[in-house]
């Protein structure tokens, strides 16, 4: 099934029926991914008058009730509501969900007893590229991130420069496979957030963060059509499913 995607002055040819998806699915076990001191998601049939909905139990349905947090249980994008007062749903921001992004695998860098994402690094990564998206995978790549437990890990995390420059390259869709682009424990200066949202100047209402992404060492670097799905949730975050389409020249 190949679509052809009038970009700008190209033409751009993808096959629907590859996608890569690069979400971590969410999951009512220990193991799931999680942050932000939180234990894991609950996903746990309901109990009406002392009986258990689910078919195992003699049920004519399957009734679970999930318990969960998107910024610390798994993939999920989010808008500046996520650092402001006022609550920007990203069920009313979010209105386009085909991009042109472009994929970078970075080896974070040493400051002090971090691991960080600095200016430099992204911009050899992408020179002269203009992209609507940037998907940031991070090394070492392992399977294990898609269970690792992250609280008081001090994950690695952008610099306020790194995320001032997509701003300035025109990123609006920032993907990385972290549990935030900014440092675990900061003081709540959240620098890389508010840089990229330009959260002292015009705010970008319309740009997104999406962490908790897993980008398979099987995917290339290079460019893509990503279609960045969300649930309708009105709140600040939701948990999203973002796909990969490989651009066939």
């Amino acid at each position: 099934m190949i679509a052809t995607i009038q970009y700008n002055s190209r033409k751009l040819k993808v096959d629907l029926k590859q996608p890569l998806d690069i979400s971590i699915p969410l999951t009512g076990k220990d193991t799931n991914v999680s942050a932000w001191f939180l234990g894991p998601p609950k996903i746990e049939p309901e109990t009406t008058e002392g009986k258990t909905i689910s078919v195992a139990n003699g049920a004519v349905v399957n009734f679970n009730t999930i318990t969960f947090n998107p910024h610390a249980h798994g993939t999920h994008t989010e808008t500046v509501g996520h650092i402001t007062e006022k609550v920007y749903s990203i069920n009313k921001n979010l209105k386009q969900f085909f991009f042109l992004a472009e994929v970078v695998t970075v080896a974070p860098e040493k400051l002090g007893d971090d691991n960080v994402i600095s200016k430099k690094q992204l911009q050899f990564a992408l020179g002269n590229k203009k992209r609507e998206a940037i998907v940031i995978r991070t090394l070492p790549n392992t399977k294990e991130k898609k269970s690792r437990q992250y609280s008081h890990t001090n994950p690695t995390y952008l610099l306020e420069d790194a995320a001032n420059y997509l701003k300035s390259k025109g990123i609006k869709h920032l993907l990385i496979d972290l549990p935030s682009v900014d440092k675990e424990l900061d003081n709540g200066a959240l620098l890389a957030h508010n840089a990229f949202w330009n959260t002292s100047g015009k705010v970008r209402l319309d740009a997104t963060i999406t962490e908790f992404i897993y980008v398979s060492n099987k995917i290339e670097d290079g460019e893509y059509m990503l279609n960045l799905q969300i649930a309708p949730f009105e709140n600040d975050a939701s948990p999203s499913k973002p796909i990969l389409y490989k651009i066939i020249e």
